[in-house]
């Protein structure tokens, strides 16, 4: 017991709480059906020769936030001028498509559908269509959501727009069970935007991706 309440002091000055006995690098992964006490192996594969051309071993179980390093360090393996990223669903966030953006690389990696509304069986964020020019959504019903103000949220601006005409409407219970359907927008949405009509431009892009990154993987285990 005195033994476990030392660990516990340990456990508790972790970022993750975790503590490995036996690999103090090791951390817990989710995989399928299970789970693992291990890391996570990034590789960064070329389309013309199924060469890793870039790795890198980490301990998050998660590889979101891993896209424009990969992407960089493949860049500068490869020499590369230009470069196009192919990544899966679980590569997607915001802030690292805007990096890729911003360096110059151009991403792909289709979006995450967390969707309540979506879940519900309700209109999506993708029933409302932007009108750049006046700053404001169009609701399937045709109403106006004009822009109400911009707030924070996890470290990100965003826009709120809504519409009066929420509670006389006739779609309402196939929009919101709250007073107004909401839109938030980031302020780099546009971003993500030209990603996805990218992506809708060349759908076989996930083909590609399988092909190239899990070819290495198929040979090895070969």
């Amino acid at each position: 017991m005195k033994a476990l309440k030392n660990i516990e002091v340990q456990l508790n000055q972790t970022p993750n709480k975790q503590i490995s006995l036996t690999d103090p690098d090791a951390r817990s992964m989710k995989t399928r059906g299970t789970g693992i006490v291990g890391y996570n192996v990034q590789t960064a594969v070329d389309t013309g020769y199924h060469l890793i051309v870039e790795h890198e071993v980490i301990n998050e179980d998660v590889d979101r936030s891993q896209l424009s390093n990969m992407a960089k360090k493949a860049r500068s393996a490869m020499g590369a001028d230009d470069l196009i990223v192919i990544a899966d669903r679980g590569y997607f966030k915001s802030e690292e498509i805007l990096a890729c953006h911003e360096a110059a690389i151009t991403a792909i990696a289709p979006k995450t559908v967390t969707s309540i509304a979506t879940a519900d069986g309700r209109f999506g964020k993708a029933d409302f269509i932007l009108n750049a020019e006046k700053n404001e959504y169009r609701c399937p019903a045709g109403e106006a959501l004009i822009w109400r103000f911009s707030t924070i949220e996890k470290g990100l601006k965003l826009h709120c727009y809504w519409s009066s005409a929420c509670q006389s409407c006739a779609f309402k219970e196939q929009c919101t069970p709250s007073p107004q359907r909401r839109v938030k927008r980031w302020e780099h949405e546009g971003i993500l935007d030209a990603m996805q009509t990218r992506l809708d431009l060349a759908p076989d892009s996930m083909r590609i991706r399988r092909q190239t990154v899990e070819h290495p993987f198929g040979t090895l285990k070969a």
